[in-house]
């Protein structure tokens, strides 16, 4: 199981951050949750096919949450999808998205599912499926708003191959029907008992979303035992009034949730704009939690990382550029003086005599020479690639004056 987050903004934009969106990769199927403005052209920069989303998950109807899920839609529409897509989200996203493209006068090429929660919904599981079910309950936020568990199901315990051999199994499907817990009979009538052979289910991974909310018991219902808690940070402590008046979190809350939970790791996300390095919050949060990281666009989180790196490949990275920066302006002084050192003012040679006018022609002559066989030899190393590459502009890291907050 990978995520990844496709837009970590609060509310609005950024020149270096998209509107609430986080992908979920599980064998080669996609589970959204939410699907801000720009989500589908995250995922094509993230390495992500839009074609393999199944399933998308709307946590509430502020604008920031949904406002990318029609142009995904009809982006599916143009590729002929064929297939069914569920979507779950608080009452009414069924008339919003049939009514767009009623609109529109298009009609999708494929059924969507929708799965509608009503204001009094008080929890419970949204999608069951063979191999993983998906769980929702209401959040404290300023409208309705629901997080959401993804839990995969216990899986099989490992099957002891040389200890069923020694027992006669020895067929495909006696070997699968041991794991699936069904008991083997024989030719000869003996019995080989699963749990013999089987070891102990292994408890499946889990993922928590929690965002746009105060802190609230039902969150740390959803976070409990997680592999994953991405939780929203939206402010630091000192605004903890403006928070609970928006029905946001601060980055202490998310850390309590965690901790409450018991969860693995704390990826806190959904930052205002006001936060232009985000590290402030992510210091917060590790002085009650850690491990706790901050959600970097386009930046995988695994579950199971010996297995998983490299099956997501993102195709741009994002850095944080500062025009205004002291480093900036210094290197496009030293650019500046640079030129000025290039420049040589031309010799006056005619108050000169003759013979000292001939040796610094001369002099001059060879110098010519020497650069131009210098030319040369850099074009040589460009031709056999061995030319040293200009220095990237290496921006300003999140640690930098770190101290000034």
């Amino acid at each position: 199981m990978i995520i990844v987050p496709l837009g970590v903004a609060s509310a609005t934009p950024t020149a270096t951050r998209h509107l609430p969106s986080v992908a979920l990769w599980r064998e080669g199927t996609i589970c959204l949750f939410d699907c801000g403005e720009n989500t589908q052209m995250r995922m094509l920069q993230a390495g992500l096919k839009r074609s393999k989303v199944d399933f998308i998950f709307l946590t509430h109807f502020d604008v920031d949450h949904y406002s990318g899920l029609i142009g995904l839609l009809s982006t599916l529409q143009l590729q002929r999808r064929e297939t069914p897509l569920t979507i779950t989200g608080p009452k009414g996203i069924k008339k919003y998205v049939e009514w767009n493209f009623k609109f529109a006068e298009t009609e999708l090429t494929f059924k969507v599912n929708y799965v509608e929660l009503e204001e009094d919904f008080e929890g419970g599981k949204v999608v069951d499926e063979e191999e993983f079910y998906v769980e929702a309950r209401p959040m404290k936020h300023t409208k309705f708003c629901v997080g959401y568990r993804f839990q995969e199901k216990d899986k099989p315990g490992k099957v002891n191959a040389e200890k069923a051999e020694a027992k006669g199994i020895t067929e495909d499907w006696q070997f699968k029907d041991l794991k699936a817990g069904k008991d083997v009979e024989l030719d000869d009538g003996t019995v080989v008992v699963s749990h013999d052979i089987v070891g102990h289910p292994r408890p499946g991974d889990s993922f928590a979303y929690i965002t746009d909310t105060s802190y609230h018991p039902n969150a740390v219902k959803l976070a409990m035992n997680t592999n994953i808690l991405l939780h929203e940070a939206t402010f630091s402590e000192s605004l903890a009034d403006k928070a609970e008046e928006t029905g946001h979190s601060t980055s202490l809350d998310a850390a309590r949730v965690a901790n409450e939970a018991q969860t693995k790791l704390l990826v806190i996300t959904h930052f205002s704009a006001r936060y232009t390095n985000p590290f402030v919050l992510l210091r917060e949060a590790r002085k009650d939690f850690f491990p706790a990281w901050l959600a970097t666009e386009l930046r995988p989180i695994f579950t199971d990382p010996a297995h998983e790196k490299g099956i997501i490949q993102p195709k741009v990275y994002l850095k944080e550029i500062d025009g205004k920066s002291s480093d900036d302006k210094s290197s496009r002084g030293k650019k500046s003086d640079s030129k000025k050192k290039r420049f040589r003012k031309r010799k006056n040679y005619k108050s000169k005599s003759s013979d000292s006018y001939n040796n610094r022609k001369k002099s001059d002559s060879n110098r010519d020479r020497s650069s131009r066989s210098s030319d040369r030899r850099r074009k040589d190393n460009r031709d056999e690639g061995t030319e040293r590459k200009p220095r990237p502009i290496t921006p300003r890291t999140p640690f930098d004056d770190f101290d000034r907050f």
